[in-house]
């Protein structure tokens, strides 16, 4: 390597703020003979030539598209490698990457909607899937009650992942537990039976379609659908009583797994 004055060339720090890359890279791709400074000065410091710029410069170009640096060099040096083949594969896999990033985008955008809205469902699917009697405003009452605690964020994933049809399967299983908890009573399945705990577990198996349901979360759920007007006029609709029925048989089930259904907390 000849010697050289400061005049002929770059050092590695002002080459490394011209070209947006790390000393660091500079001096690894030095060791391996990707881009050696062709200049050294009396002092014993590399400059990087003219020449050595333009051969950066492509080495940069070709790292940002996704070229790893083995490839580079044999696009560099070997002049048996076809450079338009493997800039050709190269795009192949950068458009690959896009799709990626794209679905990844909308995706990210249907996890926003669904925090903020709930049900990424148009008024009249609600109603398809629901039933005339759903209220398409119920979910942004709900987010604004319960929008800042954990099941929230956990109904909002599940929602991001769900259409018409996931949700009618949602629907329709929510509906053969009212009718399972309706036939029951009728048949006077008393609270803490065999029946009536399969009925709580069931219950609590549906409700994970929202968010996953601990016994003493079962618990609070049960006392609310007794004690909220909403709730206890749909149980009550599908038979006299049943909100109250659930409550006792959720309470029969929770004291077999030793909770105090009198001070079960949400948790």
């Amino acid at each position: 390597m000849p010697d050289a004055t400061d005049a002929d060339g770059l050092a590695v720090g002002q080459v490394s703020k011209r070209l947006g890359v790390t000393v660091r890279a500079l001096h690894h791709w030095d060791e391996i003979g990707l881009a050696r400074p062709s200049l050294r000065t009396a002092a014993g410091y590399r400059l990087y030539t003219a020449g050595d710029l333009e051969r950066l410069h492509r080495i940069v170009v070709y790292r940002e598209i996704g070229l790893g640096l083995d490839r580079i060099q044999a696009v560099l040096d070997d002049s048996a490698t076809d450079v338009p083949g493997a800039l050709r594969a190269q795009r192949a896999q950068v458009a690959e990457r896009i799709e990626r990033l794209r679905q990844l985008g909308a995706g990210l955008d249907r996890m926003i909607d669904a925090h903020e809205r709930g049900l990424l469902l148009t008024a009249e699917q609600q109603a398809a899937v629901f039933g005339p009697q759903w209220d398409p405003d119920g979910p942004a009452r709900a987010r604004q009650l319960w929008g800042d605690t954990t099941q929230w964020r956990q109904y909002a994933e599940r929602s991001a992942s769900r259409g018409p049809e996931e949700w009618q399967a949602v629907a329709d299983a929510v509906a053969a537990l009212d009718r399972a908890l309706g036939d029951a009573m009728d048949a006077g399945v008393t609270p803490g039976s065999p029946e009536a705990n399969r009925l709580v577990e069931r219950h609590r198996e549906v409700f994970a379609s929202y968010f996953p349901l601990t016994r003493q979360m079962q618990v609070c759920l049960g006392r609310m659908y007794e004690a909220d007007p909403a709730f206890a006029a749909h149980y009550d609709g599908i038979r006299a009583g049943l909100a109250t029925w659930f409550r006792r048989i959720v309470d029969a089930e929770a004291r077999a797994h030793g909770i105090d259904p009198d001070t079960a907390t949400w948790q």
